[in-house]
C-alpha cells in the first residue's frame, strides 16, 4: 500500500503496481543526471512544464529505486506503463510533488 507521508507513489508496470519513492540520494542522482543544479531548479523544472519524456522516465526510475520496487528500472524503456506517456507524466509530477508538500489531513 501506497504512503503518501513518507512521499509514496504508485506505478502500474506490465500490470504490477511498483511503489516509488523519492529519497535523498535518488533527488541527488535525479539532479545529477538531468544536469540540475539544485532541487529548486529541478521542481520548477516540472512545474514551468519544461520536461521531457526522458526526464519523466529518469524521475520514475529514481522512484522506484528509492521505493525499493521490484522491477528493474533499466528495463522501464519498453515496459508498458499503466495510463501510456500521460499516466507516467502524472506519476512522475505527482512524485516529484510528495517529496516536497506534507500531505493533507
Amino acid at each position: 500500500m501506497t504512503n503518501p507521508w513518507r512521499g509514496e507513489v504508485t506505478l502500474v508496470v506490465e500490470g504490477a503496481p511498483q511503489v516509488m519513492r523519492l529519497t535523498l540520494g535518488a533527488l541527488a542522482g535525479l539532479e545529477a543526471a538531468l544536469a540540475e543544479p539544485s532541487l529548486v531548479a529541478l521542481v520548477e523544472r516540472f512545474e514551468q512544464g519544461r520536461f521531457s519524456s526522458g526526464d519523466v522516465l529518469a524521475v520514475l526510475k529514481a522512484g522506484l529505486v528509492g521505493g525499493g520496487a521490484a522491477f528493474d528500472p533499466a528495463q522501464l524503456d519498453h515496459a508498458e506503463i499503466a495510463g501510456g506517456p500521460m499516466g507516467a507524466a502524472r506519476a512522475a509530477a505527482e512524485l516529484i510533488a510528495r517529496a516536497f508538500v506534507v500531505p493533507e489531513v
